[in-house]
């Protein structure tokens, strides 16, 4: 299968988060078809991160996710750009970096892996467990896949996901007074986190939060005894600095209960390569062990998550010459600063 095909392929394989074992399936069978040594990860149950290698020492390693945010979107083309679920986020990305990677081996470089990972889109638990994997200290580099217009990354925004939850006091609702509405003591603490003023950076911009999902109660005649909500911020600055904002606001009105937590991250570049700052979070820094880390893929942001979720061929051709690109250079870089390191260490 060439590019386009093996995208649309990879994309109507459904895999929202938690329901990864089909791409996971197919992406394994793939690969050692190709030649490639392939090893599955357990997450969980039915949950599997993909690594591959040649069999040399990844010195470089690709790396995406296999899962998708709901709800599953066949794909569809025409003669500029591929749709569907995953179509820039990741699986385009996904077989980018296959296809770059068979490009090296066909120039006989071989130092590069591939790895592909579950549960991104929620809280990046494939790339925790593959943080352990023992070959992860080998790697001198990380080329993470996200939609960046194709531009290198410099920095990513960081990321606080918690759980806003509430409680009060049941009664029947045609007599209130004889209740505490849990619903409407949430409601008042997420104005004013809304009404905050969050930090914010010359450089990475203002702290964003979305608040994502809001839960409580039973029915419409009954004053509810629960509620909760699930908020993202978006992070310019330290994390501690913003949970301690969060938590003299809420003030003992509701529990706050984190979920996922990182700082900004900054990350390594290579001169050459048009670069940008981007707002989203990614895998990278679940990831510590697997070398520098750098991001760049083809799509853009604007279109991932949404229902008319796109890519375009001319992008996709494009990215699979920049991570080749990309590797190689890392490689070189690599085998100069070990040469001048063996030198620093010759008798004189």
């Amino acid at each position: 299968m060439d590019l386009f095909e093996l995208t649309r392929k990879l994309i109507d394989i459904p895999s929202v988060t938690g329901d990864e074992k089909g791409a996971g399936e197919f992406l394994s069978a793939h690969l050692e078809s190709l030649g490639y040594k392939v090893e599955r990860q357990e997450v969980e149950k039915d949950r599997c991160n993909v690594f591959a290698t040649t069999g040399a020492a990844p010195r470089v390693v690709l790396s995406t996710h296999m899962d998708t945010v709901p709800p599953h979107i066949a794909s569809s083309e025409n003669l500029e750009s591929i749709f569907g679920r995953g179509a820039c986020d990741a699986k385009g990305i996904i077989v980018a970096q296959i296809t770059a990677a068979e490009r090296l081996r066909a120039e006989g470089v071989n130092e590069v892996g591939l790895l592909f990972t579950v549960d991104e889109e929620l809280g990046s638990e494939g790339a925790r467990i593959a943080n352990r994997y023992p070959l992860a200290d080998e790697c001198e580099y990380l080329i993470n896949g996200e939609p960046t217009d194709n531009k290198l990354a410099s920095a990513t925004k960081g990321s606080l996901r918690m759980t806003v939850k509430t409680k009060g006091r049941s009664a029947h609702s045609a007599y209130p007074e004889q209740g505490e509405s849990a619903i409407e003591r949430l409601l008042d603490v997420l104005q004013d986190i809304r009404l905050c003023q969050w930090p914010s950076d010359a450089w990475l911009g203002e702290t964003t939060c979305n608040i994502g999902v809001i839960s409580g109660g039973t029915r419409a005649n009954v004053i509810p005894a629960e509620a909760s909500a699930v908020l993202q911020l978006r992070l310019v600055n330290d994390a501690d600095a913003v949970k301690s904002i969060l938590e003299k606001m809420v003030a003992g009105r509701a529990e706050v209960e984190y979920l996922s937590v990182h700082d900004p991250v900054h990350l390594f570049t290579v001169d050459g390569f048009e670069q940008c700052v981007v707002r989203f979070t990614t895998d990278i820094p679940y990831l510590s062990r697997w070398g520098q880390p750098l991001l760049i893929g083809p799509g853009s942001i604007l279109q991932a998550h949404t229902d008319g979720e796109h890519v375009s061929k001319r992008e996709l051709s494009e990215a699979v010459t920049l991570y080749a690109a990309l590797a190689r250079r890392l490689i070189a870089t690599a085998n100069m600063t070990h040469a001048g390191q063996v030198a620093e260490g010759a008798p004189r």
